[in-house]
This record gives structure tokens, C-alpha cells and sequence, in this order.
């Protein structure tokens, strides 16, 4: 007896969104990375089209960042001082994009002008050839005077500005439409704030298709759950019609999961748990994985190896 597939059909699909320029269009890129497009949910390729694969991002900062792990120092200590060779150096490590975090702007790390800061960036934009996120110290009111001057100064790049969010993101939009660029939004893992976002930014003449989100996320054992059922939600939502919920998805898993006591714990603490260094590199990787099945585009991780892991998966999964 033959059974038929059951299939979903499903009206909507993931924008598919480009970021960078190469020179022909009017940048200096080597490629563009091409993410969304999704007309299904992950991986369920008999349902309906998936053209383009999760990549990874790979975060650096304009400063050393001290307080990261140590296994993290270990990997990255001889370029921690140089944001041109980190980059350098994420590109060797699987890097499909950088993200660049201009933390030295914060009024508490350095207090970094615009100037100061657009300089990093069009020192990275020189040494590597993949497309940037860039994305401002944290503090809302510097940031409204950075962000203008970055999309300034790498107009024709695309770059992914962020993060836009309730108390600043007319400055980021403002400066994405003069100059082009896309922009980043951050939820507060609420389905209806990261519509409602999206809905203030088209309407200041954004259009969706150059908006990805990030709804906020959790790691592995600490509320990694809630995070999955809100994007997983949006993204039925978006399958279902939503425009406003219809953006690629951005996940910064590398923050989330070396800051996890499981992950960052010293085995003296915790013998029972086993070797540290393992197991916050595991708590990425599969914080990775697990946000994957629930539709994320782009992920934002630290380790090389969690990155390693993470991509073999991605490749296992769509072959």
C-alpha cells in the first residue's frame, strides 16, 4: 500500500537578503553573502525551496576584549590588540562575514570618537574581502553618533548596521537609507516587539527586504527553549503570510554562550562536568545547532572549533 506525503503549503517565504558589494557593484568586497529565501521549515526539503545555507559571522572588537575566557585568549591572544588581524584571522578560521562590535566607543572603554572608530572600519574593510556587520558600543546615545559616520564612510560596501532597537533605531535606519546599507534589528525574545520594530522601521521608508533581525537569544540551558518556540513562531508566521515577521534571522550565540556557568565553569568547581575547554565549546556549538532547526540565517560564534562543528552540520543536514 502507498502512502502519499503529507506536505505543508505554506503561502510566504524568508526575503532572501544580500550583504556586501563587490567591485562591479559599486564595492570593494571580494563576494556577497546571500541568506533567506526559505519557503519551508529548516531542512524539511520536500516541502518547498531552500536555496541558501545558515553561515557564520565571526565576532571581533576594535579593543581587546578582557574579559572573554581564556580558551577564547588562546585562540585569538596574538591578534586580540589588531582588529585587522583578527579579521584576517576569522576569515582563516571559516568566517563567511565579520561582525564587528566598535565596543572602544563606550563612554566606559575608551570613549572612542566616530572618527577614531570609522577608521577600524575602513582598516578591515582593506584587509578582508568578506562583508561586515558592524555594530556599535551598546550605549544608545554613542551610538547615534557613530553609526552615521561608519555608513558614511563604507557607503557602497552594504554593510549590516545594528543594533537597531525601540530607543535608537531611527539614527541607524536614517543613515542605512543614505547610504545603502542594511539594517539589524534586536528583539527582547517577544514575537509582537520584534513586529512592531519592524513595522516602525518600513515605515520610516526601509524597505523589509533590507531588514534581518535578531529576536533575541538564549544558549544551551538557559532559556535556549523559549528562544526556539519565539522563532520558530515567526517564522510559521512569516510562511503563513506575515510580512512584517518575513526577515532572515541573526543569532549571536557566540555572546550567549561563553557567558553560561556550564560553559565557562573551571573544572575544579565542577569535576563531574569534565574538561572546561570542551565543554564551553560544545555549549557553542550546539547552541548553534539548536537555534538552526528553528530557522536562524546567520549565526554569530566565537571558537574556530564550535565553528567547525557547526558548519559540518549544516553541510551533514543538506546534502
Amino acid at each position: 500500500m502507498n502512502l502519499d506525503s503529507i506536505k505543508e503549503k505554506y503561502i510566504g517565504s524568508i526575503h532572501t537578503v544580500t550583504l556586501g558589494a563587490t567591485k562591479d557593484q559599486g564595492g570593494t568586497r571580494t563576494n556577497t553573502v546571500t541568506v533567506g529565501g526559505d519557503a519551508t521549515l529548516p531542512f524539511l526539503f520536500f516541502e518547498g525551496e531552500q536555496s541558501n545555507k545558515a553561515v557564520v559571522a565571526i565576532e571581533i572588537w576594535d579593543i581587546p576584549p578582557t574579559e572573554w575566557n581564556s580558551v577564547l585568549q588562546d585562540a585569538y591572544a596574538d591578534v586580540f590588540s589588531n582588529p585587522v588581524a583578527w579579521a584576517q584571522k576569522a576569515v582563516e578560521f571559516g568566517a563567511d562575514l565579520i561582525l564587528l562590535r566598535l565596543k572602544g566607543g563606550d563612554p566606559d572603554l575608551g570613549n572612542k570618537t566616530p572618527e577614531q572608530l570609522a577608521n577600524v572600519v575602513k582598516d578591515v574593510l582593506a584587509a578582508v574581502g568578506v562583508p561586515l556587520i558592524v555594530i556599535g558600543c551598546g550605549n544608545d546615545e554613542k551610538d547615534n553618533s557613530i553609526m552615521p559616520v561608519i555608513a558614511a564612510v563604507a557607503a557602497g560596501e552594504n554593510l549590516l548596521l545594528g543594533m537597531a532597537k525601540n530607543d535608537n533605531y531611527k539614527s541607524i535606519v536614517a543613515a542605512a537609507l543614505v547610504h545603502n546599507h542594511k539594517v539589524l534589528t534586536l528583539g527582547t525574545v517577544d514575537i509582537n516587539m520584534c513586529k512592531q520594530l519592524n513595522i516602525l522601521i518600513t515605515e520610516l521608508g526601509l524597505a523589509a527586504e533590507n531588514i534581518l533581525m535578531d529576536p533575541g537569544s538564549c544558549a544551551l540551558g538557559y532559556g535556549l527553549e523559549y528562544t526556539y518556540s519565539v522563532m520558530e513562531r515567526g517564522r510559521l508566521d512569516a510562511l503563513n503570510g506575515n510580512e512584517r515577521l518575513a526577515m532572515p534571522v541573526v543569532c549571536n550565540v557566540g555572546h550567549e554562550a561563553w557567558r553560561a556557568k556550564e560553559a565557562i565553569a573551571p573544572e575544579k568547581d565542577f569535576p563531574d562536568w569534565g574538561n572546561q575547554a570542551k565543554r564551553a565549546i560544545l555549549w557553542e556549538a550546539l547552541t548553534a545547532t539548536s537555534l538552526l532547526q528553528a530557522g536562524a540565517n546567520i549565526m554569530v560564534m566565537r571558537h574556530p572549533e564550535a565553528i567547525r562543528l557547526f558548519k559540518n552540520n549544516v553541510n551533514e543536514l543538506s546534502a
